[in-house]
């Protein structure tokens, strides 16, 4: 199960993928389950898609991929 971390070190989640899903666990915090049957890009990304994310106000954006996830 691969972890990725943003290049900055501002971010203060983590995004995981495993089984179909991906998971967003916040600093401290309950991590989020999302199925990527949710995110057709998403699920059929390549680890280097998938790695270029940025945190936002409202969640995380896959930025080569221009998909967002609202937490």
């Amino acid at each position: 199960m691969p972890l990725f971390n943003t290049r900055k070190g501002e971010k203060k989640v983590k995004v995981t993928f495993a089984n179909g899903l991906l998971f967003v666990e916040s600093d401290g915090g309950k991590p989020q389950a999302f199925p990527l049957e949710w995110f057709p890009k998403l699920l059929n990304a390549t680890d280097e898609e998938r790695e270029d994310w940025s945190q936002t106000d409202k969640g995380i954006r896959f930025n080569k991929l221009d998909v967002d996830v609202t937490l």
